[in-house]
C-alpha cells in the first residue's frame, strides 16, 4: 500500500463503515459491526489486517470535541490521543457522522438522489442533512466564497412537535415513558418502534413490537397499526425537516440519509411527508420552493471524509 494511503470510518451506533483513501480513490469499503468489537481501534486493526496507513478520518455519531469520545448509542468510549496511538498516526481527523453528510452534498451527483416533491436548489446557498439511523442526525453546510462551511449540531434532540390529535397522544404516551421527547425518540429505528408501541397501546394491544423490521414488515403486511406508525415517521419527518429548512434558510435543499428512509421506497414518495414540510403556515411558498431528496449513494459520510483530504 502506498505510504500516502488513509483510512476512513463512519462510526454509527450499530455499524462501522471502513475505506482507504488511496490516490483520491475510496476503496475496499467494509461494514464492521460496533458490537463486535471494544473499541474503535479494535475495529480498525480487524479491517487493517496489519496495512499500514498514514492518517485517518473518523466521522462518529456523537459530539466529537468531548475526551473522552462517547457514542451517544453506543457503548463505545474512547480518546483522540489513544486512537492515534493506537493507529501508528499522527494525523487523525474526528468529526461528527452528519458533519461528513454534510461534507458529502457538493459532491453528489443526480445519480445519488431521489428528488421528493417540487422544488429547486438555489446555487450556492445553504443546505441541510437529516438521517434517522439508530440515533437522528442533522448537519448543515453553509458557503463562504468558494468554500463550504459544516456545521456540527445535535439538531436530533430538538423536542418533537404535535401537529394532530393522534400525534398529541402518541407524544403523551411517549413522554410517560421517556420525559422529554426528542425528534430521535421518534425519528430513528428505536423511534420507528416507539411510534408502533405507543400506537399499539393506546389502542389497547399489549404485545409490544422490539424491532424496526418487524414495523415496516407489518406495515408492507397491511397491518392497521404498522400502517400508521411508518405514516406517522414519514409525517414527523415532514414537520422537523420543515423546521430545520427554515433554521438554516436551506434554499439549496434537504437532504435525507440514515438506513431507515431508503428501504421504505416508494411508500416514502407516497407519504405525508412533503405536505407536512411544506405546511408551515405563512412560510409554506417558502418551503415549497425548497427541494427534498433522499441520498441513495450507499456510504455518502465516507465521501464527506474523503473532502478533508482534497485541496482547497
Amino acid at each position: 500500500m502506498p505510504a500516502g494511503a488513509a483510512l476512513l470510518a463512519d462510526i454509527g451506533g450499530t455499524n462501522v463503515r471502513f475505506a482507504l483513501l488511496d490516490r483520491g480513490e475510496i476503496a475496499d469499503i467494509r461494514i464492521l459491526p460496533t458490537a463486535g468489537y471494544p473499541d474503535p481501534a479494535s475495529a480498525a486493526q480487524a479491517y487493517l489486517k496489519g496495512r499500514k496507513i498514514a492518517s485517518a478520518a473518523f466521522a462518529i455519531a456523537a459530539p466529537p470535541d468531548n475526551e473522552p469520545i462517547s457514542l451517544t448509542n453506543s457503548d463505545w468510549e474512547f480518546s483522540r490521543q489513544a486512537l492515534a496511538a493506537d493507529l501508528g498516526i499522527a494525523d487523525l481527523h474526528i468529526v461528527n457522522d452528519f458533519t461528513a453528510q454534510a461534507l458529502a452534498l457538493p459532491l453528489l451527483g443526480p445519480e445519488d438522489c431521489r428528488p421528493i416533491g417540487p422544488g429547486r436548489a438555489v446555487p450556492a446557498a445553504p443546505m441541510a442533512v437529516l438521517g434517522p439511523g439508530t440515533g437522528l442526525g442533522v448537519s448543515g453546510l453553509v458557503p463562504d466564497g468558494n468554500a463550504w462551511i459544516p456545521l456540527s449540531t445535535e439538531g436530533g434532540h430538538v423536542t418533537l412537535p404535535a401537529r394532530t390529535p393522534e400525534e398529541d397522544a402518541v407524544i403523551a404516551w411517549l413522554r410517560e415513558r421517556f420525559g422529554h421527547i426528542s425528534a430521535e425518540r421518534a425519528l430513528s429505528g428505536p423511534g420507528l418502534v416507539n411510534l408502533m408501541n405507543a400506537i399499539s397501546g393506546i389502542d389497547g394491544n399489549a404485545n409490544p413490537c422490539t424491532a424496526p423490521a418487524e414495523v415496516t414488515a407489518a406495515a408492507a403486511a397491511g397491518d392497521p397499526q404498522a400502517v400508521r406508525a411508518v405514516s406517522m415517521f414519514c409525517e414527523f419527518l415532514g414537520t422537523v425537516a420543515g423546521d430545520i429548512a427554515l433554521t438554516f434558510g436551506a434554499a439549496g435543499g434537504i437532504y435525507i440519509s440514515g438506513g431507515i428512509v431508503p428501504k421504505l421506497g416508494d411508500s416514502f414518495d407516497r407519504s405525508g411527508f412533503r405536505a407536512r414540510f411544506e405546511d408551515k403556515g405563512r412560510f409554506s411558498d417558502y418551503l415549497r420552493a425548497i427541494p427534498t431528496c433522499v441520498v441513495t449513494a450507499p456510504c455518502p459520510a465516507l465521501t464527506g471524509l474523503r473532502s478533508l483530504f482534497m485541496p482547497d
